[in-house]
């Protein structure tokens, strides 16, 4: 991982380098940055950031009556270190961070998942399948798939 860290913000180089104009599928919040997750698959590094109001299935549930967890749907390639802010520490809900706790192979085999389906998922053309790509922020980062 990162110098040892699980837990990370995306820095400012990150959102330069993939603004919304162009990126739109990737969450950015400058006001209320969202914690990230990393998790490593194939020498790739992986960010799955924390959301609230998730209504689909690709997540990691951390308080399900309240729809928050991993959304795996908008994880993104770190393909560069500078892509990680190292000046602010991110500090999770206790309830949260219980959820995750012993949870990184869990983390590792849902994105891993996530990556089968949104690969099948390319290959149709019904509207399920033609959302799922849509939606996703892989769609982004195909070259490191």
């Amino acid at each position: 991982m990162a110098k040892g860290k699980r837990f990370i913000f995306l820095s400012n180089k990150f959102y330069n380098d993939y603004p919304y104009s162009q990126y739109p599928e990737i969450e950015q919040k400058k006001q209320r940055p969202y914690i990230q997750v990393l998790t490593r698959i194939n020498n790739v590094l992986f960010a799955i950031p924390l959301r609230s109001h998730i209504n689909h299935p690709f997540v990691l549930w951390t308080d399900k009556e309240n729809h928050c967890g991993l959304d795996f749907s908008k994880a993104v390639v770190i393909s560069d270190p500078e892509y990680i802010d190292l000046s602010t520490t991110p500090y999770i809900r206790s309830k949260e961070f219980d959820e995750l706790r012993g949870k990184d192979y869990r983390i590792y085999q849902k994105m891993i998942q996530y990556i089968k389906k949104y690969k099948k998922a390319k290959n149709k053309t019904d509207d399920i399948s033609v959302n799922l790509v849509r939606r996703s922020t892989l769609q982004y980062f195909e070259e490191y798939l």
